[in-house]
C-alpha cells in the first residue's frame, strides 16, 4: 500500500481517519471541515502566487516531471509531484539554492495558514523532504514553512525529524494492512473531520470514554488497564474525598467519575461546599485566543456596581 502525504497527514491527526481514507471511504460532510479545507487551499494558492512573483519566468518550473527535476535550470518549482517506492507526495514548492560547490541545495517549502507552525506541519514537511531526497538522490536536511497572515518563514531541520517520520510510515503501513477498523478515539481533530458524525455516533453507542473531551489519553489508558471502558462503568468508581484539615484551600479538581455519575443519574452534583464571594462590585473578565495563534487577541472586563 502506498503511503501518500494525504494518508500521512491524516494519521497524524487520527489513525481512524487514515484507515478509512485508505479504504476509499468518504464522510457524510462537515460544513466546518469544508471551510477549513477551503481556507488552507486558498492560503496555499496565494502563497504559491507570491513566491512565483519573486523569480523571473525563466527560473520558474510548474509541476515539473520528477525524472528531470535535478537537471532542470530552475530556481523555484511549484506543485511538484514526487513518488518513490511506496511513498508519494505533492510538494507545495521546492527552492533550488546554488552553493559554492558543483551540487545544488534543494529546500522543500510548505504553507501553513496558522499563525504558528505546529508539529504536524513540521512532520509533513519532513515527509516531503524524505521523498524529495530519494527522488533526487541527495540529502535534503532543511525545509521551510511559510505561515500566518504575515507570510512569515521558519527554517526547519528536517534531518532531526527523519527518524520519527520513518517510524510513523512503518506504523501507517501496519495500520492500513489490517482489515479491522482501529480503536475509535474521539479527539480535537473531530471538529474539522468529514467523519465526525459517523465516529461520534459509534462512540455514543459504545459509551466510550473518549466522549469526555477533556480526559487526557494517559488517564483514559489508565482506566482501561483497570477494565473500565465506558462512561457508565466509570460512574461507579466515584468516591467522595475528604480534604485534610491542615491542607491549604485550593480549587476543587475535576472528577470525570463524578461527571459520569451525574450523567448516569441525570442529576447535578456540587463538589464540596462552594463559598460564593459577596462584594459591592463584581468584575467579569474575559480573555480570548486561539491555540494556533500564540498570544491572546482580545481581553475584556465588565464591572457591575450597585446593580
Amino acid at each position: 500500500m502506498e503511503c501518500s502525504s494525504q494518508l500521512f497527514g491524516a494519521y497524524l491527526k487520527c489513525p481512524t481517519k487514515c484507515w478509512l481514507w485508505s479504504r476509499g471511504e468518504t464522510g457524510e460532510g462537515n460544513a466546518y471541515a469544508e471551510w477549513v479545507k477551503g481556507q488552507n487551499e486558498s492560503y496555499r494558492a496565494e502563497g504559491v502566487r507570491r513566491l512565483q512573483d519573486t523569480v523571473p519566468e525563466g527560473e520558474l518550473a510548474v509541476a515539473p516531471a520528477t525524472e528531470n527535476l535535478k537537471a532542470g535550470k530552475w530556481r523555484l518549482a511549484v506543485g511538484v509531484p514526487a513518488k518513490v517506492k511506496n511513498l508519494e507526495s505533492w510538494l507545495h514548492a521546492v527552492e533550488q539554492m546554488p552553493t559554492a560547490g558543483t551540487r545544488a541545495h534543494f529546500v522543500p517549502i510548505r504553507f501553513a495558514i496558522t499563525n504558528k507552525p505546529t508539529r504536524v506541519d513540521k512532520l509533513m514537511l519532513t515527509f516531503d523532504a524524505q521523498i524529495l531526497a530519494q527522488t533526487l538522490g541527495c540529502e535534503v536536511e532543511v525545509g521551510r514553512i511559510i505561515y500566518g497572515k504575515d507570510c512569515s518563514s521558519q527554517r526547519v531541520k528536517t534531518a532531526s525529524l527523519a527518524g520519527e517520520v520513518q517510524e510513523l510510515i512503518e506504523k501507517i503501513d501496519k495500520l492500513v494492512s489490517k482489515e479491522s477498523l482501529p480503536e475509535l478515539v474521539l479527539n480535537r481533530h473531530c471538529a474539522e473531520c468529514e467523519f465526525q458524525a459517523r465516529c461520534r455516533q459509534k462512540a455514543i453507542e459504545a459509551d466510550d470514554l473518549s466522549l469526555f473531551s477533556g480526559m487526557k489519553p494517559e488517564e483514559r489508558d489508565r482506566h482501561r488497564r483497570k477494565g473500565i471502558f465506558t462512561v457508565n462503568q466509570l460512574s461507579y468508581t466515584f468516591r467522595p474525598r475528604r480534604r485534610p484539615k491542615k491542607s491549604k484551600p485550593a480549587a476543587q479538581p475535576h472528577y470525570f467519575a463524578l461527571q459520569a455519575l451525574a450523567i448516569r443519574e441525570n442529576t447535578v452534583y456540587v463538589n464540596g461546599s462552594p463559598q460564593l464571594p459577596h462584594a459591592d462590585a463584581s468584575v467579569f473578565l474575559d480573555i480570548e485566543g486561539l491555540s494556533s495563534s500564540g498570544p491572546y487577541y482580545l481581553l475584556g472586563a465588565l464591572i457591575l456596581r450597585n446593580g
